[in-house]
């Protein structure tokens, strides 16, 4: 459970999620967890689909899983160590009401974070006080838009670049397209030949990603 301590080790290179933005920052924000390496980081998973398959049976089935970022790659992506935490289904997409749905596992999650809970460390053989931190959620855009309540529909559906976006609807579907966002950042390293005659008459210019967000209690946006 302390084994991400020693992936910091390696400055220039990424090999787990402790060495990322994101963790380093809310080492920073909150020190007093990162005291205890043995506080437990957790990573929430969500997805939707339906159990039957194509058939005209109308289901839906959102399994929620966490994973312990404590461990090594080659343990916290195991079966065996990512948790089934609930599983919701009904007739339909749950929508909005995910919120009211995961009520229960929200309040276990914030007493692991309030409250101190004594836990027996079996590898040294004696008893310490642990936390628990939800870091992040991990789901497709229609779930990131269920799990935060932002709209990811239509022109400002892009929590990052939000009244900055250079997003279009196109001519006759009216349809949101995000295509000269994406090559925007892909002409800082890839070179597309004449792409604004083959799909937009816009003139495209090199862009850096929009800076990252964080909100006030230190999750990044």
């Amino acid at each position: 459970m302390t084994w991400h301590l020693k992936c910091r080790e390696d400055v220039n290179e990424v090999i787990h999620p402790a060495g990322n933005e994101a963790w380093k920052h809310f080492d920073e924000t909150h020190p007093t967890f990162a005291e205890e390496p043995r506080n437990v980081r957790l990573g929430l998973c969500i997805d939707g689909f339906n159990p039957f398959g194509c058939s005209a049976t109308p289901y839906s089935c959102w399994p929620v899983f966490l994973i312990v970022y404590n461990l090594t790659l080659e343990l916290c992506m195991k079966s065996e160590h990512i948790f089934l935490a609930m599983i919701i289904a009904g007739p339909k997409s749950p929508g909005k009401n995910i919120n009211v749905m995961l009520r229960p596992l929200i309040d276990e999650l914030k007493e692991l974070w309030t409250n101190e809970v004594e836990t027996y460390d079996s590898f040294r053989q004696q008893n310490f006080i642990m936390k628990a931190a939800l870091l992040w959620t991990i789901s497709d855009f229609p779930g990131y838009g269920m799990l935060s309540g932002w709209s990811t529909h239509g022109k400002l559906s892009c929590p990052y670049c939000m009244e900055n976006t250079k997003a279009f609807q196109l001519q006759y579907g009216r349809k949101t397209s995000f295509f000269i966002v994406i090559i925007n950042f892909y002409l800082l390293n890839i070179h597309f030949v004449e792409i604004r005659k083959i799909f937009i008459s816009i003139e495209l210019k090199k862009a850096i990603p929009p800076k990252t967000r964080w909100y006030f209690d230190g999750r990044k946006g």
